[in-house]
């Protein structure tokens, strides 16, 4: 009698065989039209407001063959939509033991904008040169969109035994938060995808074909600083709105890189950065070049690893700025009569800070096994696992760890050309991403 465990590895290495590889043809056909789209899925509100059932028509059209709606396949097909025009799809292939589940989410529909004057070639037409797949949304997130397709269009044609049942979520409105209650916070909410919490969830939206274990919080905020307008020529009757920004902004950085240094685990995640907090925009409402100004606007953003707390943060730069208001006469000044108390006048600068909507970061769970899955799948496919975390945002997967779900995350575009002109993938890593799922499903069948 053979072992339980031979039995698995055969029925494994059977699931495989059956789903074989990624038909370059069939995926190239699909991305083609999703491209051909992307100028109508740009994400940008108020301006452009996306249309993923343009996307969602596409898919469909190539499962529907394989869906219980034509009685042609097995594949369950949800097409929910809250915005008009603004659809998201659950295909679903059912396996025979219930509650067992693994589901590929996260692949979107829309894109950020493009403007073809600044790119090489069309954004918005799927090209080829060689292995490259060019365009807009091939690596963000389109081509995840066409591969994960392509792998639910392999089950419904094959129709393995498989004990797990295989979900795909395609989401809209992943590249803007302006507008909610469009795609998988809506889809949350309603609790449509409950059921994935009992397997691991696989966010197919990453790049360079690693598993992507970490990712930061990100803290927008402002730093208006009121000063006194004057003559340039008379600098001790002016408080220069720019010179307070510039030693204030210093000083709060001080602050925050002492409360909130490297952390130890961010060494286990492997994060490319730790916390950082900086500017990276300085406005004022314009002047003579012989005035001091009398006030100015210093924008940055906060990124933080996820060990910290995001609300932690906010109460603490509140706290460095009201401390510094309190003590601006002990603030180091720009020369002799750079000054920013004027004690005859009764006057002082100040420094008022804001925060727009902050998002906290993710750290994956290491022990779980649909991480063990995937660095094993990773490994057998590529040849190498080497996880990575960024301080890049993946707002949408942190509020879906909240909820309980395992996630854990992956994708097979190029990290270089993410949100950049002249975006491209590569065919090869989409045959090796399409290999990557197929593993991950056999390994799941050996539980």
């Amino acid at each position: 009698m053979a072992s339980s465990s031979s039995s698995s590895s055969s029925s494994s290495n059977a699931v495989i065989k059956t789903l074989g590889s990624l038909s370059n043809e069939s995926f190239v056909s699909l991305l083609s039209k999703l491209i051909g789209e992307s100028k109508f899925v740009q994400n940008n509100p108020p301006e452009l407001i996306p249309e993923e059932d343009r996307i969602v028509n596409h898919v469909l059209d190539c499962l529907r063959p394989y869906s219980t709606d034509t009685g042609g396949g097995p594949l369950v097909i949800n097409h929910v939509t809250y915005h008009r025009r603004r659809g998201n799809l659950i295909v679903e292939y059912p396996g025979t033991v219930p509650g067992k589940i693994l589901s590929f989410v996260g692949m979107h529909m829309d894109v950020v904008t493009a403007n073809p004057d600044e790119w090489e070639f069309d954004p918005f037409t799927l090209s080829i040169d060689g292995d490259k797949l060019r365009g807009r949304g091939t690596t963000d997130c389109l081509g995840h969109v066409a591969l994960v397709a392509e792998l639910m269009k392999r089950l419904g044609e094959t129709k393995p035994a498989l004990k797990s049942t295989v979900v795909a979520v395609f989401i809209a409105n992943e590249e803007n938060s302006a507008i909610t209650g469009v795609g998988v916070d809506a889809l949350v909410k309603d609790r449509l995808l409950d059921k994935l919490k009992s397997g691991p969830l696989f966010w197919i939206d990453t790049a360079d074909k690693q598993p992507c274990i970490g990712t930061g919080g990100m803290l927008p905020w402002k730093l208006h600083v009121t000063g006194k307008l004057f003559h340039s020529g008379l600098a001790h009757k002016a408080i220069n709105a720019m010179e307070l920004g510039m030693e204030a902004l210093k000083e709060i950085q001080t602050r925050f890189y002492r409360d909130f240094p490297p952390h130890p685990q961010e060494k286990v995640y492997g994060f490319a950065t730790p916390s950082t907090m900086k500017p990276t925009q300085w406005c004022y409402p314009g002047g003579g070049i012989n005035q001091i100004p009398g006030e100015c606007t210093v924008s940055g953003d906060v990124r933080l690893t996820p060990f910290y707390d995001l609300k932690e943060v906010m109460k603490k730069l509140q706290e460095y700025v009201d401390d510094i208001n309190d003590n601006l006469d002990k603030l180091p000044t720009r020369g002799p009569v750079s000054k920013y108390v004027l004690p005859d006048e009764n006057l002082s600068g100040r420094l008022t800070l804001s925060f727009d909507e902050g998002s906290a970061g993710v750290a994956c769970n290491l022990d779980s096994r649909g991480y063990h899955v995937l660095c094993k799948s990773t490994e057998e496919v590529v040849g190498h696992v080497k996880p990575y975390s960024i301080t890049g945002t993946l707002p949408l997967i942190r509020d879906l760890k909240d909820e309980g779900f395992d996630v854990q995350t992956a994708g097979y575009g190029l990290m270089a050309t993410y949100h950049a002109k002249n975006e491209y993938c590569l065919l090869t890593d989409m045959c090796q991403g399409f290999d990557v799922f197929v593993k991950i499903i056999s390994q799941l069948e050996q539980d």
